[in-house]
């Protein structure tokens, strides 16, 4: 499915980037398009090369490598993307990884266009099943649209392919953009043209009209439209086929998750197949096992969790503090997700003891290829990949997040009194064998608000979602500024200073428009402080 023209298009688009507007993609002229379109076969295929944009957890557009834009995460190896110059706020128009994003989603947003423009040239017997496929291209279109403008702000509508002699077109409002998705998804959900849910494994990694309801909702969340993103989550709960994944034994329900005994689960709503497997190793593992680590946790997230009794570690007590900075999982006494989210220092990890503070070996801190923080992210490392066949799937959406964003909405509109708020916190956490949701403290907005904010954060670690997080609750200056610590040297008793931050909203909460696009396109406008 892979020999399509459309990926003669992508090559040519990759090799000329830096002299063509990503906005126009030359047409194919090896084949025509009478000579394309016949058969159910040809569309399917043009339909796959669709899907083939949606992005990665550790490859192409990687989304777990936003997390190294927040708090939870630093990266390094620029050859992966260039990840530390934007949270030193040197990032600029010839920024790589916002170029990549803006060329890739324009590039599946060109071949969604061509397919609605061509799909009735072919000859499909089955009418449902071909209302599916122009339903499934449109609403992979309109999440192309919302990638974009969740990270540069108000970009280019495209609901046709363009030539060069028509393309000079200006950029749409946040709000335009934003009209249009709702516009576009709340359509392919309401149809009854996509099922709410694939039954056959094959179309499992398929649009669904859960998915549709599952993009309006982080969206809506994204622009603070906390009713819309609200009712789009519990039309999702409602449909009542999606579920935490429980294993029958409890203490692995969370991070099996993330591993292949996990990897089919009643959870995952919008997932890229293969989506892990093929790069997890040489992005997060220890170098001593064999794998790279150019993505690691700072001692932030890993400070976030609480312990098994529900207390935060600023409850505790400095003393305790102290304890749990020096040995983080002192006694056992974690939330569980920590270790299934993070490896530790002096973990026993596929048999190797990992010694970052060691003045030799392969994991010494700071080492090229090793970590910087002390740290590693374990969410998505199966040590099957370490030699085996690596398909491991990325969920890019996952019913955890549905129940977080309704429970975020009640409590943004005042209605954190609602039974459901506590309800589905205990469900999340109760998964994860944490203790129920302390009722004697968090009883008010505030509280409410604290304890939503930090279970998001500990529950989607590492999974591209705190970066977001960060911009919408308006803290991104403050905790993007500053020094970036890591775990506690035992020889001096102190955390690793691994890097200075500095970042303005007024400036790095949208990304730069690519400068190729401004030296293309006359009618193109930058955002504002990139000039």
């Amino acid at each position: 499915m892979k020999k399509l023209f459309y990926f003669t298009c992508a090559v040519i688009c990759l090799a000329f980037a830096g002299c063509e507007k990503f906005l126009t993609h030359d047409d194919p002229t090896n084949i025509s398009d009478d000579i394309w379109w016949n058969t159910q076969t040809d569309v399917n295929n043009a339909l796959n090369s669709v899907y083939a944009g949606i992005p990665d957890g550790s490859s192409g557009r990687q989304l777990m490598f936003l997390d190294a834009l927040s708090d939870n995460a630093v990266a390094r190896q620029s050859t992966r993307g260039d990840y530390e110059s934007y949270v030193k706020g040197l990032q600029a128009p010839n920024w790589g990884v916002g170029t990549g994003v803006w060329r890739d989603d324009y590039l599946d947003i060109r071949r969604a266009n061509r397919f609605l423009e061509n799909v009735d040239r072919a000859y499909i017997q089955d009418t449902q099943l071909k209302n599916r496929f122009v339903y499934e291209a449109r609403a992979l279109r309109a999440y192309y649209h919302m990638e974009l403008a969740m990270l540069f702000g108000g970009v280019t509508i495209m609901t046709k392919s363009t030539t060069p002699t028509d393309s000079y077109l200006p950029r749409n409002s946040a709000k335009e953009v934003y009209d249009f998705v709702v516009k576009e998804l709340t359509d392919c959900a309401s149809n009854g043209h996509l099922p709410d849910k694939y039954i056959d494994n094959v179309d499992l990694k398929r649009i669904s009209a859960a998915t549709c309801w599952a993009l309006i909702s982080r969206y809506a969340m994204h622009m603070k439209d906390y009713e819309l993103a609200k009712t789009s989550a519990k039309k999702i709960i409602d449909m009542n086929i999606y579920s935490l994944r429980r294993s029958a034994t409890p203490r692995t329900s969370y991070a099996d998750l993330f591993l292949y005994t996990g990897e089919i689960n009643n959870e995952r709503i919008f997932f890229r197949e293969i989506g892990s497997g093929g790069n997890q190793w040489l992005t997060f593992a220890p170098l001593g096992t064999g794998g790279k680590t150019v993505v690691s946790p700072t001692a932030s997230i890993v400070n976030a969790f609480e312990t098994k009794q529900g207390k935060t570690l600023e409850e505790l007590g400095p003393d305790s503090l102290a304890i749990y900075m020096r040995d983080p999982n002192y006694k056992n006494n974690r939330d569980p997700r920590m270790l299934a989210s993070i490896i530790l220092p002096g973990t026993t990890y596929t048999g190797v003891v990992l010694s970052p503070f060691a003045p030799t070996g392969l994991d010494k801190l700071g080492d090229q290829n090793s970590t910087p923080t002390g740290y590693w992210i374990n969410k998505y490392l199966d040590p099957k990949d370490k030699t085996g066949t690596r398909t491991l799937d990325f969920m890019i959406i996952r019913y955890a997040e549905i129940l977080l964003n309704y429970v975020e909405c009640l409590i943004e509109q005042g209605d954190h009194n609602n039974p459901d708020v506590v309800k589905y916190l205990n469900e999340i956490r109760s998964r994860a064998t944490m203790p129920n949701v302390n009722t004697a403290v968090y009883n008010t907005q505030e509280k409410l608000r604290e304890l939503l904010r930090r279970e998001r954060r500990v529950e989607l670690a590492f999974e591209g979602v705190r970066y977001y997080d960060i911009r919408r609750w308006g803290i991104f200056e403050q905790v993007m500024n500053g020094q970036v610590l890591g775990a506690v040297n035992p020889a001096t008793g102190q955390p690793v200073n691994v890097e200075v931050r500095k970042a303005s909203a007024n400036r790095d909460i949208l990304w730069p428009i690519p400068q190729a696009e401004m030296l293309a396109n006359p009618n193109m406008t930058q955002n504002p402080n990139y000039n």
